[in-house]
């Protein structure tokens, strides 16, 4: 058994299309340098139409079943094509309305990965926001980041 099956392995299927490709690499570096040792792979997976979706595939002999009904926003169901675990959608663009906070991912892979794990600086902020955690969008596909500045123009074969 190597690592990629003993250990959750996270895909980052992002749009060429809408250039999210940078956004997509960031969020892998920032799950690496924090879950460096309990993760077996983080991958990009081009895509098209709009599509930005993390997902987490857990092996069957390595996920605790009650570990994942516990995590906010998160689908489960079982890889069909293998049949060697569950996969589980961390954050959904459409679905959760933009895109995470990287607090708010790595907060939500270590609900599947290490639940006991304190992050630190991450959890201290639990507190005070709630759950403030999409990037709000002005008009559909235009993000906007904290500065108020647009992050990309609209996406219009995307969107």
């Amino acid at each position: 058994m190597d690592a990629q099956e003993r250990f959750p392995r996270v895909t980052i299927q992002f749009c060429t299309q809408c250039r999210w490709m940078l956004r997509a690499a960031y969020y892998a570096q920032e799950l690496l340098s924090t879950f460096s040792t309990s993760l077996g792979q983080v991958s990009l997976q081009p895509s098209t139409g709009g599509i930005f979706t993390i997902t987490i595939q857990t092996s069957s002999s390595s996920s605790s079943s009650s570990s994942s009904p516990d995590v906010p926003g998160t689908d489960t169901g079982t890889d069909a094509s293998t049949g060697t675990g569950d996969i589980q959608v961390l954050w959904d663009r459409k679905r959760d309305g933009g895109f995470p906070e990287v607090k708010d991912l790595k907060r939500r892979v270590r609900d599947v990965v290490e639940p006991g794990r304190n992050l630190g600086h991450v959890d201290r902020d639990v507190s005070g926001t709630g759950s403030s955690v999409k990037e709000k969008e002005s008009g559909e596909g235009a993000a906007v980041v904290e500065g108020g500045g647009k992050a990309e123009g609209k996406c219009e074969d995307c969107v």
